[in-house]
């Protein structure tokens, strides 16, 4: 049974909005507000749907973060605004993930125009990338009054929201209404682009008053292991945009196993389970401890009936016809204290032993874009692109927000994270815009 996209939000009625809103304190020094990245006045705009005045809330949260909608489904609420109310000690926390997404749903079905650009400056500014970084930039730029042209490889913008988040967690129409939010206010949006292929990069540099880089991170890398080359071996990212966009993943198998414990691998693993996949499986060569996902999609998964094996490492990928048919582990041990915290587990030896699947999913983080940013002639580290508190690459006039920037060996970014430093590189461009031409 095919479960894609039915989503796992409950929808709010008007009355258990209404009740749950009035019983929101309306903090003064709101931590909730302090504890959020991209700082929403949650008070404020959760008072304004007490009033009945929708708009009003929906623009409070989107006037602080340009994702407000798909934060409202994916962000780890728990750990954020609602794990900081002052009601989660003795009580239950106000659901203001849920507040959130009741009030941008408002202005998405009601197809408002929630803000508009400013006066135009004559300056130009070019962003790599249409994703939440990249997006949340232009935002703040064309309030700003620059001129925005944003380059980005996919047919459609929106970036991980549009393509790597799974539908039943974050509705495809939701991450494209955010993205046309912005494109209307007067974004060159430029989709099909690939910067370095099909635009030449001396060109984009010479063109435009300054540049954003928030392209991002590329596919998923290989395992590095034999038998990658057999039908049946996937990439997570290229599975969750294909049920996403198309609905379904052909040749699936009845049994998936994932390799990886972050939140992609997560997503592939309840996206295989709901395309109705018999046994779906991740296994991972640390602990359950040291997986990368978050708390709650750990727990999510658990509930849909996944299968976890820790401290399993992959050998090879075994195959008959030319299609994958199993895979060989060896068991790990776990890292003594006082060990780097990441270096690789020890393998325990004469601990072989073979998973028969139809299907192997790899999901052990993403590629760097080191080549454009070794054209580009910026500082990075592994791919990890350099930056100082403003944003600002080693190069003058070049920044960079969103996961190209987010440091390896640590959890993954989040969209709200991103969110922010669009707008933490937006305000900078527009000092160093002013310091160069006031």
């Amino acid at each position: 049974m095919n479960r894609l996209n039915d989503s796992i939000h409950k929808e709010l009625s008007r009355l258990e909005v209404v009740a749950e809103a009035n019983r929101c304190l309306f903090c003064y020094d709101a931590p909730c507000m302090r504890a959020c990245p991209t700082h929403i006045d949650v008070a404020s705009f959760i008072k304004k749907i007490t009033t009945g005045n929708l708009l009003g809330s929906a623009r409070t949260i989107m006037d602080a973060n340009p994702m407000g909608a798909s934060c409202a489904r994916v962000c780890p609420t728990e750990n954020l605004c609602e794990g900081a109310c002052v009601y989660t000690k003795d009580s239950v926390a106000i659901r203001i993930g849920d507040l959130q997404r009741y009030a941008t749903d408002w202005a998405r079905e009601n197809n408002v125009q929630l803000f508009e650009p400013g006066t135009p400056t004559g300056k130009k500014v070019a962003i790599i990338g249409g994703g939440p970084a990249g997006l949340s930039a232009a935002r703040e730029l064309r309030r700003m009054g620059h001129a925005v042209t944003i380059y980005e490889s996919k047919k459609d913008a929106g970036g991980l929201n549009t393509y790597g988040i799974v539908p039943f967690r974050l509705a495809l129409d939701v991450a494209l209404w955010e993205a046309q939010q912005i494109i209307d206010m007067g974004v060159d949006m430029r989709t099909g682009v690939t910067v370095g292929k099909d635009v030449a990069l001396d060109e984009l540099l010479k063109n435009f008053d300054a540049t954003i880089i928030a392209c991002g991170m590329g596919s998923v890398p290989k395992l590095g292991i034999p038998g990658e080359d057999l039908q049946g071996v996937l990439d997570a990212l290229d599975v969750i945009e294909r049920a996403k966009i198309g609905g379904s993943v052909r040749e699936l198998g009845s049994s998936v196993a994932v390799i990886g414990a972050g939140n992609t691998a997560i997503d592939a693993l309840t996206c295989a389970k709901r395309l109705g996949i018999e046994r779906v499986t991740m296994y991972y060569r640390r602990t359950e401890d040291e997986m990368t996902a978050y708390p709650f999609e750990y727990e999510f998964a658990k509930q849909e009936g996944i299968e976890f094996r820790w401290l399993c490492s992959p050998k090879r990928i075994l195959g008959t016809n030319g299609r994958v048919s199993g895979v060989e582990f060896v068991r790990t041990r776990h890292q003594a204290a006082g060990g780097s915290s990441r270096s690789a587990p020890a393998e325990v030896p004469d601990s072989e032993f073979v998973a028969e699947v139809d299907t192997v999913i790899r999901a052990i983080g993403q590629s760097r874009r080191v080549n454009l940013f070794d054209q580009l002639g910026i500082k990075h580290e592994g791919g990890v692109v350099q930056v100082d508190s403003d944003l600002q690459t080693s190069r003058a006039g070049i920044f960079a927000a969103g996961d190209c920037i987010f440091a390896k060996g640590s959890r993954e970014a989040m969209v709200v994270e991103a969110a922010e430093q669009g707008k933490i590189a937006a305000r900078s461009v527009n000092r160093a815009l002013e310091q160069r031409h006031g």
